[in-house]
């Protein structure tokens, strides 16, 4: 019997719908449930040929469990070494390398000095950043959000140099990016999921959350659909995540990819609506599936986007 568990926090929803979908589909030997840990011992798991994780983000001792877990053959989505090592400055970067449009960006370093750090810590930097060709690259109005951040918190509209200098000085010791805002005409939140599995949703950041996700909205050209769902499975092989969700803004009839590294993205049906929550908890439920068919026991079943693979030769 092959087990696929879900490893969930806060959110209720989405993580009973999962299970209730893999077990109505009466797939032989395999069954889902809720993971129940009592212990955690180094290299002894291998209880469950698949976890989909959603809240290791949030949880030290969960990501530890996961990595253990993945050691022992259980195929972790999503991969739990690469989520810990990855942020959205390099996703950008990687962005760039596979031809996804993007808006300019760059990382700063924190208006306070780390914990057990001082201004002899940083000799390496100039003092001070060349401000005016990064304010020059950028340009106002823009963003500016944390590095490894989510969540929309700490995020940060700026009309002028006088409001960023205000503003990142609240940040304490958050590495932040500072981006050009796209002024779009457009905007669309898109799932992926096994990264094949594509559902594109209109999409209102300006909202408020529970009416972000546009119901009945107006048509879109066929070829821009098709355009963000090349690049949606562009991001996400390159980036090796199973289930995650992409945001594109449209200015100029091009897509610019925004935020792409949501590897636990909302699934709640009080958020997405009726439709798009029926639509990823059935894709979830196959992908898993076909994740615990092919899972070998005591072997790495992992997924490693094609940056990783090509860097260390895995086919």
């Amino acid at each position: 019997m092959k087990k696929i568990g879900i490893l969930f926090g806060m959110e209720d929803t989405f993580p009973q719908a999962f299970i209730d979908r893999v077990n109505s589909k009466n797939e032989k030997d395999i069954i889902a449930e809720a993971v129940s840990i009592d212990k955690v011992i180094q290299n002894k798991g291998g209880e469950y040929a698949v976890i989909i994780d959603r809240i290791s983000q949030d949880v030290p001792f969960y990501r530890a469990f996961l990595k253990n877990a993945a050691l022992t053959g259980t195929n972790v989505i999503n991969n739990p070494f690469w989520w810990s090592a990855d942020d959205k400055f390099f996703n950008n970067a990687l962005a760039d390398t596979l031809g996804v449009p993007l808006p300019n960006t760059v990382i700063l370093p924190s208006a306070e000095h780390p914990t057990d750090t001082t201004s002899k810590s940083f000799r390496n930097l100039q003092f001070p950043l060349d401000w005016e060709g990064i304010f020059d690259y950028v340009k106002f109005p823009a963003y500016m959000k944390p590095y490894a951040g989510g969540g929309w918190k700490n995020v940060y509209r700026l009309e002028n140099k006088e409001e960023f200098w205000e503003k990142h000085s609240e940040t304490g010791q958050l590495v932040m990016l500072l981006q050009e805002e796209i002024v779009f005409t457009e905007y669309f939140r898109v799932y992926c999921l096994g990264g094949k599995a594509v559902k594109i949703m209109q999409y209102e950041p300006r909202n408020q959350p529970h009416l972000r996700y546009v119901l009945d909205g107006p048509p879109v050209d066929k070829k821009l659909l098709a355009t963000i769902k090349d690049y949606t499975i562009r991001l996400c092989k390159g980036l090796g995540y199973d289930f995650n969700t992409v945001e594109f803004a449209v200015r100029d009839g091009i897509p610019y990819a925004i935020d792409f590294g949501n590897p636990a993205p909302d699934a709640d049906i009080n958020s997405v609506g009726a439709e798009n929550f029926e639509w990823v908890v059935e894709e979830a439920a196959k992908m898993a599936i076909a994740a615990a068919k092919k899972q070998k026991p005591e072997k790495i079943n992992l997924t490693w986007g094609t940056f990783m693979k090509d860097a260390v030769g895995l086919k």
